[in-house]
């Protein structure tokens, strides 16, 4: 009693001195709790009227405020969609609430009780909400999330020149632009993402590889700049041109059906959903049709498009892959004689970019295609029972690509050297405000220790009997190449991919660098230019335009439409068009990589000095971060990433337990811990501290 007397007494001493109008509300233990959690008026990232309600479905009530995760429900104040019955008196209360303290921002925490048959809703705490900018107007909210409804209902109708009935945005999908690029991009990343992949590259070399032609069809609509892919039409890139067009909008059909059944596949649809190409195992999964009424005639002329398309690229002589194999040396050639030409920024500007996508991405994207063809097949030899997950792990350990090979240099190379390579790539690669290696290269690396090569990097070597099985199996699916042909065409197919990111890499960043030249000379920074268009400054080189000026309009719009921008929460997959006024973060199914365990602190990859043994949380991971692979890192978790994205191959390649792709709830509470337990076998992380 004595504790609990002078506990009451520190707790109003620390208001401070009192008020005769201030009261002390004294309320009852609160017994068979259901649920509670923490709500909001405002989403305290976008200061915009979102209501959020962070809660958990079980009796502590001391999950979610102790940031133990929990499930997510956003809300627009402006929605007229119903929320989940279970949340609706918290949305009630909140309004309540808001009214009552005059319209201010708030936060509460909140606890529902069964007492009988009913639910009664417990406000435990409320409090002023602290935004970091004032809360936007109903008003402007409104006529935003409007402008997005329509947008997505007039897309969702039928198309002319397009198979299926409707259609799905995610963020994850095809060319995953959260992974890239973010989920929120400056002007200038997104600009530059569709300029060189998206508005046309992706669909010129799809249809290049003998998929239908999608040329014309951006590929990622962006809604006030937050960038989605579209799945109808990227599904429709993955139909073979011979296919009649009945035959593929009934295909189209079955994917999206099959993505709005389990939408947590949305960053695995080439793996889960779409036949993209012939494997061993192809017939076995186009058993998954049945259900939607194709018959075996219908199944068997799929399953000859796809052999036909996938002997077209894999085939040792006359490969599709090895055309464009050829192209990613003429981009360097290139680049050299262009440096060497002309002094003009401008002109450098334009044909670093103009040459990055002919001989950088449109190759990129071709040797991409035989990258996941190569994964396919290889993922196939483990469905068939030749390979087993241990094998197949091997595998990727004898693998050598750009991230080992930076591992290796940055022992045996002088930092001179390694610079001279390495030095134009910089963490989030579309990003102007991201230094580069050799800008700041003790930012990224400790010179004065070199990592222990860990990795065995091992000679792979199968066993007569796969070798055998194998060589049968190619045949009887009428594959073309024998045993050794094949793994060829795999190694290469997973390699060159990374080595032509690489190399176009290497072109774009240098137009960055030289787009920061630019800025310099009307005293424009980095910051400024992030906000610019890449259509405006290729504009620039064609015409005769006042360069100050139109970088300045350029910039001024930009800044108002990332205003809008960061002002917006979507959801990662948007389904139908009520989504966008409310929505659940989605279950999201992370990828796993390697078959380990481990136990290690958390650090973020800022952390330069502390990254050695530690697990690192990266939000984005693009080709930028292969940098932290020189550190002895025990781990890593990203937000954001497929099953063959570029960490998770980094990843498999090294013999590194990953989580890619662990969803923006997950990765929260992953960076925000101190200790965490990988279990990829089990596919599970368990916080320890």
């Amino acid at each position: 009693i004595n504790d609990l007397e002078s506990s009451i007494e520190r707790v109003i001493e620390s208001y401070g001195i009192p008020d005769e109008k201030d009261e002390i509300l004294i309320q009852p233990m609160v017994k068979n709790v259901l649920r509670s959690g923490v709500a909001f008026s405002h989403d305290p990232d976008t200061c915009s009227p979102y209501r959020v309600i962070n809660w958990s479905e079980n009796s502590n009530t001391t999950l979610v405020t102790s940031g133990g995760g929990g499930k997510v429900w956003l809300q627009s104040a402006e929605s007229s969609i119903n929320p989940p019955i279970k949340l609706k008196s918290v949305i009630l209360l909140i309004d309540e609430l808001y009214i009552l303290f005059n319209k201010r921002p708030i936060d509460i925490e909140f606890a529902i009780s069964k007492e009988l048959d009913r639910e009664i809703i417990w406000l435990l705490q409320v409090r002023p909400l602290i935004l970091k900018k004032d809360p936007e107007s109903l008003e402007d909210h409104k006529e935003r999330i409007k402008n997005i409804e329509q947008k997505i209902m007039k897309s969702s109708s039928p198309h002319p020149f397009l198979m299926g009935k409707k259609t799905i945005y995610g963020v994850m999908p095809d060319w995953n632009p959260a992974e890239m690029i973010g989920i929120k991009p400056k002007p200038l990343s997104l600009s530059l993402y569709r300029d060189l992949i998206t508005d046309s590259t992706w669909a010129y070399q799809r249809n290049n590889y003998g998929y239908r032609n999608l040329r014309s069809f951006p590929l990622m609509p962006h809604f006030f700049g937050l960038p989605y892919i579209d799945v109808r039409v990227s599904f429709n890139s993955f139909v073979p041109i011979d296919l009649s067009d009945d035959l593929a909008g009934r295909l189209v059909d079955y994917y999206i059906d099959r993505l709005l059944k389990q939408p947590k596949l949305h960053d695995k649809v080439e793996f889960e959903i779409v036949f993209s190409c012939y494997t061993l195992g192809i017939k076995e999964n186009l058993k998954r049709l049945d259900a939607y009424g194709f018959d075996n005639l219908e199944k068997n002329e799929i399953s000859k498009s796809l052999l036909k398309l996938t002997n077209n690229i894999i085939d040792s002589k006359k490969g599709l892959w090895k055309v464009d194999h050829s192209k990613i040396y003429k981009l360097n050639e290139r680049r050299n004689i262009l440096y060497n030409s002309t002094d003009d920024i401008l002109e450098k500007i334009y044909w670093l970019l103009e040459d990055g996508k002919r001989y950088g991405t449109l190759p990129f994207a071709g040797l991409a295609r035989a990258g996941f063809i190569a994964v396919q097949m290889l993922k196939s030899f483990v469905d068939v029972g030749i390979f087993s997950d241990e094998d197949y792990e091997k595998y990727f350990s004898s693998l050598t690509t750009i991230s080992s090979q930076i591992c290796k240099d940055k022992s045996k190379l002088s930092k001179k050297e390694f610079l001279l390579k390495y030095g134009h790539l910089r963490p989030g690669t579309y990003d102007i405000t991201t230094p580069r290696y050799d800008e700041e290269p003790e930012k990224y690396f400790n010179w004065d220790s070199n990592l222990e090569d860990t990795n065995n990097y091992l000679n792979f070597k199968i066993s007569a009997s796969q070798s055998r099985e194998i060589e049968r199996q190619l045949k009887k699916n009428s594959l073309n190449g024998n045993v050794n042909e094949i793994f060829h065409f795999i190694k290469a197919g997973i390699e060159l991919r990374e080595q032509a990111k690489f190399n176009f890499t290497k072109n774009l960043s240098d137009a960055l660098s030289l787009l920061s030249d630019l800025g310099e000379k009307y005293g424009l920074t980095r910051e400024d230019l992030s906000f610019c268009d890449i259509r405006d400054i290729k504009e620039l080189y064609i015409s005769a335009d006042d360069a100050e000026y139109i970088l300045e309009e350029s910039i001024t719009r930009g800044k108002k439409r990332y205003k809008e921008t960061s002002r917006l929460s979507l959801p990662p997959i948007i389904t139908d068009h009520k989504d966008v006024w409310g929505f659940e973060f989605p279950e999201i199914s992370p990828n796993f990589i390697t078959q380990k365990q481990i136990v290690a602190n958390v650090q973020n990859y800022k952390n330069l000095n502390n990254l050695e043994g530690s697990i690192v949380c990266i939000d984005n991971a693009d080709p930028g971060f292969d940098w932290l692979f020189s550190h002895s890192i025990a781990g890593l978790i990203t937000a954001w990433g497929g099953v063959n994205s570029h960490m998770a191959i980094r990843a498999g390649e090294l013999g590194l337990p990953a989580v890619i792709g662990a969803g923006e709830i997950l990765y929260k509470k992953c960076s925000l811990a101190n200790k965490l337990f990988i279990d990829c076998v089990g596919k599970r992380i368990e916080v320890l501290e």
